[in-house]
């Protein structure tokens, strides 16, 4: 065969793929898994994603697995990786990389503001970070979405709340070295726990309390289920649930579908981002009027607890996430 008949075939054959794919992409269903209780904002954050993309009349579906129906947090993002889950709207755990522990880092942010510019903008040395983190493993970090400070939900006062000594206490902490530390610093005991052991833990005992959720969740998934009666508002942390997508499924979209996707997954973001920052002091005030207490820091305990915080861990956190992460998470700061 002479080189221009190969160099013919050649080319007719990658058009025929590049037919075959477009016309694949043109009616694809992509499966979104969520961590969020059914009737959670952040549900409805991602049924507002289903419901433009469907909008938009790309031929491409969007099917909801909200409410740990496909996984829990900590499983999802290997599952997205492999390709067996299209999106996720969770937290990205430090299980897969350790690295990764630097989104649990204490006190690096200080405010709304301040999410909205380091944790939301996704050219943010922040985010540039988590991308290149999460591109090792194929997943593509589409929007973020923090939803305020998480506190420590608790069944009763702790003892020396707002110093460094002892509480008296045990909480439940998700799976990194980093908010375990953090909260041993603080005076509790802590113990690692998957966020579906959570309720059955406080229930019978096992756990006095857990830090895990904004004043918003703590009202919606536990006030309104009489778990908990205080709440402690730490400041340290920033909640964040991440969308993400397995660059996989996201080879098998043309182009016009992924700007689609993208699209109504920063609208959503920015509404989710909103609704949160607009509601978080109503939902204290939902928490008050349901029986429990908030405790709050004066600015200058806030300030020494943030310090002492700063000083003990961050350090610590080189070891694990390269302070090479640390220094330009820093600088951009």
């Amino acid at each position: 065969m002479s080189f221009n008949k190969f160099a013919k075939v050649l080319t007719a054959g990658a058009v025929g793929v590049l037919m075959s794919t477009a016309a694949f992409a043109q009616d694809t269903t992509l499966r979104f898994a969520g961590v969020f209780p059914i009737d959670h904002q952040g549900t409805k954050t991602m049924e507002q994603v289903a419901a433009d993309v469907a909008a938009a009349d790309v031929g491409l579906t969007i099917e909801l697995f909200p409410a740990n129906q496909l996984g829990s947090g900590e499983a999802l993002f290997e599952d997205v990786a492999r390709g067996n889950i299209d999106l996720a709207a969770a937290f990205i755990y430090a299980d897969t990389d350790p690295r990764l522990e630097f989104l649990s880092m204490p006190f690096l942010v200080g405010g709304w503001d301040d999410m909205n510019n380091v944790m939301r903008n996704l050219d943010s040395e922040y985010n540039k970070i988590l991308q290149e983190i999460t591109g090792d493993y194929g997943v593509r970090i589409m929007a973020q979405n923090p939803e305020g400070f998480v506190g420590i939900v608790a069944t009763q006062e702790p003892t020396n709340w707002n110093t460094f000594d002892d509480k008296g206490m045990n909480i439940r902490v998700w799976s990194s070295s980093v908010v375990k530390s953090m909260v041993e610093t603080l005076g509790y005991q802590a113990t690692t726990m998957a966020w579906g052991d959570i309720f059955p833990a406080i229930q019978s005992g096992i756990v006095d309390g857990a830090i895990c959720c904004t004043k918003t969740a703590t009202y919606s998934i536990f006030a309104q289920s009489d778990v908990g009666t205080h709440f402690v508002e730490y400041n340290s942390i920033s909640e964040l649930t991440t969308f993400y997508a397995s660059e996989r499924s996201l080879a098998k979209l043309n182009d016009e579908q992924v700007a689609v996707l993208q699209a109504a997954m920063t609208k959503a973001s920015d509404d989710f981002f909103d609704y949160n920052r607009e509601n978080d002091a109503v939902f204290g005030e939902k928490l008050i009027e349901s029986g429990y207490t908030i405790l709050s820091l004066s600015p200058e305990d806030q300030a020494a607890m943030a310090a002492h915080v700063q000083e003990k861990i961050w350090p610590q956190m080189a070891k694990t996430v390269g302070q090479d992460i640390i220094d330009r998470l820093l600088a951009d700061k």
